[in-house]
């Protein structure tokens, strides 16, 4: 079994904020696959499972806060014996601008509260980790900005990767990471 993990925070009113890509990526890439999604609740997440050449993939959207994402995945590590090598987390990373992506393994929580939540909780990085840009404002006080909501050109940008992010996904379901990376990475 592999394990999906958006991260976002749960309240409606960070819905479509910069911070809750990974959660749009996750409902992005199961509209895609699934017309009806039925999401369940456990460990203080919304999770589901989604069934793909007779294998079952479980996706999870932590309903903790942001800086606390790992409470809720190591508990779904745990009861299902996921490996590590087969957990991929989604999310936000300011460095890279609006539009790119970037997979990622053993490294370094970059400053984002929520992916460092989850190395001290997995006692590990060796997980993989797609990470969208929403480039960086320095006008803009750092929380102001990932808690900001896209504008529409952002939005647009966005929508047009998608489609790429959700093959990310279907092949993460195969391969491993570092089959990705090689795929998937852009050059710089």
């Amino acid at each position: 079994m592999k394990l999906i993990v958006g991260l976002g925070n749960p309240d409606k009113e960070y819905t479509n904020t910069r911070h809750n890509i990974g959660f749009r990526v996750i409902n992005e890439y199961l509209s895609a696959h699934q017309k009806d999604i039925t999401w369940q609740n456990k460990f203080n997440a919304l999770y589901t499972t989604l069934t793909l050449n007779n294998e079952k993939f479980l996706f999870i959207k932590p309903q903790t806060y942001m800086n606390l994402s790992g409470d809720s995945l190591v508990q779904f590590v745990n009861f299902y014996k996921v490996p590590l090598k087969d957990i991929l987390v989604i999310h936000d990373d300011l460095d890279l601008p609006i539009g790119n992506y970037r997979l990622k393994i053993n490294s370094s929580s970059g400053g984002h509260n929520g992916i460092k939540s989850i190395i001290e909780r997995l006692g590990s990085n060796e997980f993989a980790r797609l990470k969208i840009g929403i480039s960086k404002n320095q006008t803009i006080d750092t929380k102001d900005y990932v808690l900001g909501k896209f504008t529409s050109n952002e939005q647009e940008i966005l929508n047009n990767i998608y489609p790429t992010l959700i093959k990310i996904i279907d092949d993460f379901l195969i391969y491993d990471i570092s089959q990705l990376m090689n795929k998937y990475n852009q050059k710089s």
